[in-house]
């Protein structure tokens, strides 16, 4: 921990405790995260080709990854629940992978990262649920934040290089 900064999520005693906010402008924020789930080729190609006996695997991944950002704060024990004004969660089918890209956004005290990685975490959850009776090998990699908005901290992009 750097000298002299507290973890805003410990009060004085070390308990957890749900940040004010009250006192922070309520500003524009975004947030954008993504993942990707490696599969076989067997699963990749039941996945485009509709044939996985679950249904629509990318249509019901997305609508949970949309509905996992708005309940973030049931999932997220110290989050606050936030007024998304828009929620975009893209699925791009890749060679034997599906990558999951969220971006969030709001105008809120607070900022929407956590709203952003769920999202794409319940998201490719959904797609293993769903294609598992192909390939249950598949593993889920690679989430991350890419970049955030807005704020006290201003914005913020991942520096892959």
């Amino acid at each position: 921990m750097t000298e002299g900064r507290r973890l805003t999520h410990l009060d004085d005693a070390g308990a957890a405790r749900m940040v004010d906010v009250s006192a922070k402008p309520e500003t524009a924020r975004t947030a954008i995260a993504e993942g990707r789930i490696i599969m076989s080729e067997e699963a990749l190609e039941a996945v485009r080709g509709g044939a996985v006996s679950k249904g629509d695997v990318l249509a019901v991944a997305r609508i949970a990854g949309i509905l996992a950002a708005k309940r973030t704060a049931d999932l997220i024990p110290l989050c606050h629940p936030l007024p998304l004004s828009a929620v975009r969660l893209d699925l791009e089918l890749a060679e034997r992978s599906i990558r999951a890209r969220c971006e969030v956004g709001t105008t809120s005290r607070t900022g929407v990262e956590m709203e952003a990685l769920t999202a794409v975490s319940v998201a490719l959850l959904t797609i293993y649920d769903m294609a598992k009776s192909v390939d249950r090998a598949m593993r889920i990699e690679g989430i991350r934040l890419l970049a955030k908005g807005g704020g006290r901290s201003g914005d913020w992009r991942l520096d892959d290089g």
